[in-house]
């Protein structure tokens, strides 16, 4: 039996009867269109599907989409503002962070959470961190300049727009507010 439930992503408002069992992660993406989160391992242990959910990094394939009702959800979809990148991920383009790019919106938003927590964070509470989310093709030395730099040019919390960093209202389940 579906399940009615209310969250906000990036700002904008959403209604969606949804299965008990369908995980957060699938919601955004496939519910959402918020494809930047990535579905990575199934099991917790990639990362790559790490979103901030009530102000804290979550990793979205471990949550059911009914657990978030009722949620504020930020992807990294909702961190440009005005079309300027957030000073994190300017700091993944401008340190070199990604190769492949596929653990990139995981690492961006439990930096994210890291960098609202504090605001200069040594080169070791960085690396702790995120020590949860895997990458495969850097070796995290271009990752951990990439927060530094965002650290540098204050990286912290930001209000979601609605609006290109998020879903439209030609996305089905939208509330008008």
């Amino acid at each position: 039996m579906k399940r009615s439930i209310t969250v906000t992503a990036n700002g904008v408002k959403h209604q969606h009867e949804v299965e008990p069992r369908l995980l957060l992660v699938h919601y955004i993406r496939e519910v959402l269109g918020l494809t930047g989160t990535h579905v990575g391992c199934d099991t917790s242990q990639c990362g790559a599907c790490t979103v901030v959910l009530n102000g804290e990094a979550v990793k979205s394939c471990n949550v059911l989409a009914v657990q978030a009702d009722g949620g504020k959800i930020l992807t990294v979809e909702g961190l440009a503002k005005n079309g300027e990148l957030h000073p994190l991920q300017e700091g993944f383009w401008e340190e070199h962070g990604l190769q492949c790019g596929f653990c990139t919106p995981g690492m961006i938003m439990t930096s994210y959470q890291l960098l609202e927590r504090n605001a200069t964070p040594s080169e070791d509470e960085i690396r702790r961190a995120i020590q949860g989310n895997f990458c495969r093709c850097t070796g995290y030395q271009h990752i951990v300049k990439a927060i530094s730099y965002a650290a540098r040019k204050g990286g912290g919390p930001v209000v979601a727009p609605a609006g290109p960093g998020g879903p439209g209202p030609e996305h089905a389940g939208e509330v008008k507010e």
